[in-house]
């Protein structure tokens, strides 16, 4: 677990899975992969099996240790719904961040089918928020998986962003997270991409968050759209509804 993420749309990170294998455009230059090289490399324990899928049962008590109400993304460095993580760990990830309210929650997955297949058997509470990612039209029936799960707040993260979403429809979603690719052989963004997105966001009332334009040194480049920094996300006001801030 990792106090003081350095994304944008975090606050920590925790990792009771990691590794993964890749399955669209968006893994080819996967970042999780290459530090998790770096950090089976240096001989770092929990990375001793590289980037192979790996559960990690002590990582379950981190949570409740941290007594800071936090928004949490679960699995940076993996996919808690990977074929290769047993439906009964992923039940007791779901159990830990039942117990602990006082945080948000905050999964991304790629395998939507899996998400939606065992969506109905996992306990929803609302401080866990569901999303998928989309980097390219060609994945946009992720949606379409994600929209009927339980999630109380269902998010897309369109990044690495690679293509235009050609009118993409918002109806459903509660959050839309845009960002370029970074660091070594990245691919480029269009700014007609994420002006798209983000101008349906505004006409579907969806908060809308720019995380980064990318580049090989993404600090360089920035976060800046039309001079402004997007850093839209859902929130619940003090009567449990959800609106946007």
């Amino acid at each position: 677990m990792s106090e003081n993420s350095r994304i944008e749309w975090t606050e920590a990170t925790w990792n009771p899975v990691t590794g993964c294998t890749k399955i669209s455009k968006g893994c080819v230059n996967c970042y999780a992969e290459r530090l998790a090289l770096r950090l089976k490399a240096m001989d770092v324990k929990k990375y001793h099996a590289g980037f192979d899928v790996t559960i990690h049962k002590k990582e379950l008590s981190r949570p409740y240790e941290w007594k800071k109400p936090m928004r949490i993304f679960v699995n940076s460095m993996g996919d808690l719904f990977h074929d290769e993580v047993p439906f009964s760990f992923i039940e007791e990830v779901f159990s830990v961040m039942n117990d602990n309210k006082k945080h948000i929650f905050q999964i991304l997955t790629k395998r939507s089918e899996r998400l939606i297949e065992i969506s109905d058997k996992l306990n929803w509470s609302e401080n866990i928020w569901m999303g998928v990612t989309i980097e390219d039209k060609e994945y946009l029936y992720r949606m379409g998986h994600l929209i009927p799960t339980g999630a109380k707040v269902k998010f897309i993260s369109f990044e690495p962003l690679l293509s235009g979403m050609d009118g993409v429809d918002l109806q459903g979603v509660d959050w839309a997270i845009v960002g370029g690719e970074s660091g070594p052989r990245c691919r480029g963004i269009k700014t007609e991409w994420v002006n798209e997105i983000r101008d349906t966001c505004i006409e579907s009332n969806v908060p809308f968050f720019f995380k980064q334009w990318g580049g090989e040194r993404r600090t360089k480049s920035g976060r800046l759209l039309d001079g402004k920094t997007w850093d839209e996300m859902p929130v619940y006001s003090n009567a449990g509804t959800l609106v946007y801030g």
